[in-house]
């Protein structure tokens, strides 16, 4: 009986939402919660209301962060470095933003963010029995999964054709299980407020990333606009501010150390659920490669970056992806390791399996399930190398023509299917978007970085053992000399390609297949090599869906086993839908002898500054410098730190997508802004803890005193009810 105690406790340590301040909490379930006992103050229909105005209708999702409304003309405060693609692409050596940020001087000056829509939730509804409907008897694991994936593509169509101006999006929120519909207003103008500089948006650069103590005001204000007549609209000049039904104003008063905060935001990913095999996987396999590549190519850009200013601003926003991926990824590493996570989850199962044969209808029903996972990911393990490689050399994240080529391809065999059965870029709700993406990636080509990386790539692909070789790749680098095959073919590549060219990526994406094989294909060395690759790539596709239709019934099953051996129900893994965490205001202890206090304050800016000359990650702008000098700390100074209060760590459970989450004291004001985790807690998306999962926040006390003090933005703070 003790045994099974200890189990039982061990799932409860892995599992969303059954401790304190663990969990993730979805929209369906915060009326659920006791939040008086929680310490929070403000009552569930105060959090959302369907048939009121509540503390979501002030909360947007903003391209995969988060950001809140903070006045009634639709200011929005997110992080910089989720504004950052905006800064970045707004720079040039003339106006470098990215150097000396950006203060609109008046509502006509704000700068249009072309990459970016706001959403904000309107409704949804469980839609788990109409989506598995489609799946019928006897149907293959690939069937299943292409039946359930057109289902959710028609629902989300349908509801925007009706509801012009709207977003559809069906989150699963149980693999292979449950279904939920979110309909979604979508602003589509959004535009560049303010940002500070990159010395203070990103203080402590990489160097500190993922790491506490930490200095940064990874802050910025942008403004959602629409339509004279309040409809969401593209960009134009004659658009008109949007006027939220909520917003927040920020409190200069602040938290203390032990003060219980929440957050409402868009988590990207949690895996709490998700077996022993896919831990292994992630382990021994997926993060190891993420990891190397991800090197690679940092060192790459980075030294290419030195070599003019020009450059390094169109590198900056893929190395900035680049560093925090691979920070993440390198935590999350060793978390898994130093934890034995997967071996952990191995032992829980086998006390499962134990369950499963102790009853007869279990073992009919459960019998097979970890001897199907075993095959499952034992079949991914197979394809791995093969299928890493081949992602990377197609992905546009990786190379920008190569990329763009292969996305010209695809279109050309997608577009024209029926809508609801092509890949989700091609679909008529999302193909103008895509074709912005490929086009505004060009804006930042550097041409030795896109000849390194794509030879990169070719290289490993070509190394590939002969029973996993890829065939366009072989016959590529075929020869006595790969590397010298590989030269030859960028060297005209490069010289010959039309794909550098924006209007020709466009038209060519919208181009017929048999138009464009006559046109172009011949002529084009991206575009020959991407069809080419297509048959490979397809087939990895294939395998995918195949698999995920073989997983999704699995992991429902273990699901339903885990609350019949538990007892008790559980909350989803994140899934980029809104959600609700709550906790404290709370240092941690790393390791053995190491104390971290909860805030840090302008004065170790400056600290920082001095004990790291010459280090650009640290270097302190002149003005900040100074009024912390003179002790310029206006009416935002915590009354026990006598300074101005920068970031702040509390226990809450967060994960990417989370950036830019408002924090809220207990009485429902805005008190922080989060945008980072702590080293040791890369490990949530695997698993929470509250001895060490931490996240950050920027302190709402350094956001005023920089807008007031160091920028002097009296507008902005005048608008956002600041005095």
């Amino acid at each position: 009986m003790k045994h099974i105690f200890t189990i039982v406790i061990l799932f409860l340590g892995l599992t969303a939402g059954l401790t304190c301040e663990e969990g993730m909490f979805p929209l369906s379930e915060i009326h659920k919660l006791d939040l008086n006992a929680r310490g929070i103050e403000v009552a569930a229909p105060e959090l959302y209301n369907p048939s009121g105005v509540s503390l979501v209708d002030g909360i947007i999702n903003l391209g995969g962060c988060t950001a809140s409304f903070v006045s009634a003309d639709g200011l929005i405060l997110t992080n910089y470095h989720c504004a950052f693609g905006a800064v970045q692409s707004l720079t040039s050596t003339e106006n470098d933003y990215l150097r000396d940020g950006f203060t609109a001087a008046a509502p006509g000056a704000e700068l249009p963010a072309r990459r970016y829509s706001a959403w904000l939730i309107e409704s949804y509804r469980d839609v788990s029995r109409e989506v598995l409907a489609v799946v019928l008897p006897g149907m293959g694991h690939a069937a299943r999964s292409k039946a359930i994936e057109e289902k959710i593509k028609k629902m989300e169509v349908d509801v925007e054709k009706a509801r012009p101006g709207r977003r559809a999006e069906v989150a699963e929120m149980f693999r292979g299980k449950t279904y939920v519909l979110f309909v979604y207003t979508n602003i589509k103008d959004v535009r560049l407020v303010y940002a500070p500089p990159r010395a203070i948006g990103e203080f402590g650069g990489e160097t500190d990333n993922w790491a506490w103590p930490r200095h940064t005001g990874d802050f910025a204000l942008m403004r959602a606009y629409v339509a004279p007549d309040g409809s969401p609209a593209d960009y134009s000049p004659g658009n008109v501010p949007f006027r939220p039904r909520r917003h927040f104003q920020l409190s200069s008063a602040g938290v203390r150390e032990g003060d219980r905060v929440f957050a409402l935001g868009y988590p990207g990913s949690t895996h709490r659920h998700k077996s022993s095999h896919y831990l292994a996987y992630e382990e021994e396999v997926a993060l190891p490669y993420q990891i190397e590549l991800g090197r690679w190519i940092i060192e790459l850009k980075e030294r290419l970056s030195l070599e003019g200013r020009d450059t390094a601003i169109k590198l900056s926003a893929s190395l900035q992806g680049l560093w925090n991926n691979v920070k993440r990824s390198e935590g999350q590493l060793k978390g898994l390791r130093d934890l034995k996570l997967a071996a952990r989850r191995r032992g829980q199962e086998q006390e499962l399996q134990k369950f499963i044969q102790a009853d007869p209808l279990r073992r009919r029903k459960y019998g097979e399930l970890f001897a199907r996972l075993d095959a499952a990911y034992a079949e991914a393990r197979c394809r791995a190398r093969r299928d890493q490689a081949l992602a990377s050399l197609v992905s546009g994240r990786v190379s920008t023509l190569l990329g763009n080529a292969f996305r010209v391809c695809e279109a050309s065999y997608e577009r024209p299917k029926p809508d609801t059965q092509r890949e989700e870029a091609y679909m008529d709700r999302n193909f103008e978007r895509s074709e912005r993406q490929m086009t505004m990636a060009l804006r930042d080509y550097s041409e030795p970085a896109e000849r390194a990386v794509i030879r990169e790539m070719l290289r490993r692909a070509a190394s590939l053992p002969a029973g996993e070789s890829i065939a366009a790749v072989r016959a590529l680098a075929g020869g006595d000399d790969p590397g010298q095959a590989l030269d030859g073919f960028l060297d005209k590549a490069l010289a010959a390609t039309r794909m550098k060219d924006p209007a020709v990526v466009s038209a060519w994406l919208k181009t017929p297949q048999a138009e464009l094989r006559s046109r172009g294909y011949a002529d084009d060395p991206f575009l020959r090599l991407a069809f080419a690759l297509y048959p490979d790539y397809r087939e990895m596709k294939e395998a995918e869906k195949r698999q995920k239709g073989v997983l999704d019934p699995l992991l429902a099953q273990l699901v339903d086993v885990k609350k019949e051996f538990l007892g008790t129900d559980f909350i989803p893994d994140a899934n980029g839908t809104l959600r609700l965490t709550y906790g404290r205001v709370r240092g941690y202890s790393p390791a053995d002898a190491v104390e971290m206090t909860p805030f840090t304050t302008l004065k170790g800016i400056v600290e920082k500054g001095a004990a790291n000359p010459g280090n650009e990650d640290f270097a302190v702008p002149r003005r900040l410098a100074e009024l912390a000098a003179a002790g310029e700390l206006g009416a935002y100074a915590h009354p026990a730190l006598n300074d101005v209060p920068v970031a702040m760590l509390y226990d809450m459970d967060t994960t990417g997508g989370n950036s830019g989450s408002p924090v809220f004291n207990a009485r429902g004001e805005l008190v922080g802004l989060n945008f980072d985790r702590v080293y040791e807690a890369t490990i949530n998306d695997f698993a929470w803890d509250e001895s060490y999962s931490r996240s950050i926040g920027v302190d709402a006390r350094f956001i005023l005193w920089s807008l007031d003090k160091f920028s002097n933005a009296k507008r902005l703070l005048a608008e956002m009810g600041i005095r």
